[in-house]
């Protein structure tokens, strides 16, 4: 029987690192790992594993040492399902942040929030970080009152990341909800239901997996990057795509070389 992809892993951010490593057809880390759409701007964005985890390691040092974020924070993501945003998360669990996506800002240590959100985010006391969320990364015209503009602060940045400690399996990464009740995950506890997501939804090493989900809950974090990254697979994520006709549906899918569409 072959082992499961990164079968050892017990922290998602253990799961990016067995991309780079490669060794097998599914974990090429100069493959597009995250493939990105936003149709209402034409934006698109691939990034290979290689490409993925230099900004995660960019963001998590902006994390660690600009805004001096560490174990038993807690950031409130009000980000949609992006390129970048799934950026912050493994950011987020390499340093051992909680990550809460569409979390209250007014109980969290700092806050990261694209446009829509500036004005919920300024009930965060602690740091707040904003994301202009604009094509090829671009920064805000203006920066927000009262934010860091992450375009800005995030190039700066180092090209590798080491936390100042490990971060164990057994601390808390994730807080999320599962059909409106609350889910509070370790990192090892994420690993697990990723890879019970996959299985359940049928996501195979090397598959290409099309979402159009939310990351404010589990099921569009499953789906739009944690059961795919789980086995080896990659996402293609769809913003703004409401609009689309079915024929350019059937063309993104051939395009892109999707294997299963979910939302």
């Amino acid at each position: 029987m072959t082992a499961p992809f990164a079968a050892d892993a017990r922290t998602p951010v253990e799961l990016l690192h067995a991309y780079l490593r490669g060794g097998t057809p599914a974990a090429d880390p100069s493959l597009p790992l995250v493939t990105f759409y936003d149709d209402a701007t034409g934006e698109r964005v691939e990034l290979s594993a290689r490409t993925f985890d230099n900004w995660v390691a960019k963001t998590a040092n902006l994390l660690q040492d600009e805004l001096n974020a560490g174990p038993d924070d807690r950031a409130a993501l009000l980000l949609p399902a992006h390129w970048q945003s799934a950026v912050w998360l493994l950011a987020c669990w390499s340093v051992g942040v909680t990550a809460a996506p569409g979390g209250d800002p007014a109980d969290a240590d700092l806050v990261v929030s694209g446009p829509d959100g500036l004005e919920a985010a300024q009930a965060c006391t602690g740091e707040r970080v904003a994301l202009a969320l604009r094509p090829l990364g671009g920064r805000f015209p203006q920066r927000p009152d009262g934010f860091l503009d992450y375009a800005a602060e995030v190039p700066g940045q180092g090209d590798r990341f080491a936390p100042y400690s490990p971060v164990p399996p057994d601390a808390p990464a994730l807080e999320t909800t599962v059909d409106g009740l609350p889910l509070k995950l370790t990192g090892e506890q994420t690993v697990q239901l990723a890879r019970e997501g996959a299985a359940r939804l049928g996501i195979g090493p090397g598959d290409r997996v099309l979402s159009t989900l939310s990351y404010e809950d589990w099921s569009g974090l499953e789906a739009g990057l944690l059961a795919p990254l789980a086995v080896g697979a990659s996402v293609v994520l769809c913003r703004n795509s409401g609009s689309l006709t079915a024929d350019q549906w059937e063309k993104r899918t051939d395009s892109e070389r999707v294997t299963l569409r979910l939302g």
